[in-house]
């Protein structure tokens, strides 16, 4: 299937899900996983009509930004986001979707004259393979980040075990999405969380049912995703 097939049958589902939930499909943005295709695949996702592209290699997203020069991209960051490579990137990104600790947001802090939009990522399943604060973890850190006022916190970002367990993938997701409503509830000017960054290709439709504004899609719609 082409690029624009596949975008047209994952927004079907996610329409599906809206109707269903009474939501607003435009509440849901499909950022296209770009990592493991060519310039050439990205520049025919964005040719189909898709606004933004996430990578999470900030050498992959420079390059294919600069590919990109003159179209309308919003670019995320949604990796693992080392402290020495901000420099690099800030400059270049509309979104982070991997703020998981301080030090990363002091040099977020230094390297910026604009507010950047982050997403906490948070290992709500606490997986040893993933990054990002445990639940517990989190609303300290909300409240530690009103000091950097480089700092807009866009909303949550989390990544669901893969499994075909659905029980346990809904379970992630909506205690991702009862964890923005507690930091909501505390009325941060820095902190309007009013985003939820979680659902991949296998899982989307059980993120969007469950409140995600953005979904994070690469092997149903671009190819392979990380």
């Amino acid at each position: 299937m082409t690029i624009q097939e596949n975008k047209e049958r994952i927004t079907e589902n996610i329409n599906r899900v809206c109707r269903e939930k009474n939501r607003e499909p435009k509440g849901v943005n499909l950022i296209a996983v770009t990592k493991y295709v060519s310039n050439e695949t990205a520049k025919q996702a964005v040719q189909a009509g898709i606004e933004h592209l996430g990578e999470n290699r900030v050498e992959g997203l420079l390059e294919k930004k600069e590919y990109l020069t003159g179209f309308p991209v919003i670019w995320h960051f949604i990796g693992t986001l080392q402290t020495r490579k901000v420099k690099e990137v800030i400059d270049h990104v509309d979104y982070i979707h991997s703020l998981d600790r301080l030090s990363l947001a002091k040099e977020i802090q230094k390297r910026t004259e604009r507010t950047i939009s982050c997403f906490i990522q948070v290992n709500v399943a606490e997986e040893d393979s993933k990054h990002g604060l445990s639940v517990k973890e989190v609303l300290p850190f909300v409240d530690k980040l009103k000091e950097y006022d480089k700092i807009k916190i866009a909303g949550l970002m989390t990544m669901a075990p893969f499994t075909e367990d659905e029980s346990l993938i809904r379970n992630v997701f909506s205690t991702l999405k009862q964890l923005q409503a507690d930091i909501q509830d505390k009325g941060y000017p820095h902190a309007p969380c009013s985003e939820l960054s979680m659902g991949m290709s296998n899982d989307y439709v059980i993120a969007v049912e469950e409140g995600a504004t953005f979904i994070r899609i690469g092997t149903s719609l671009v190819g392979k995703e990380f």
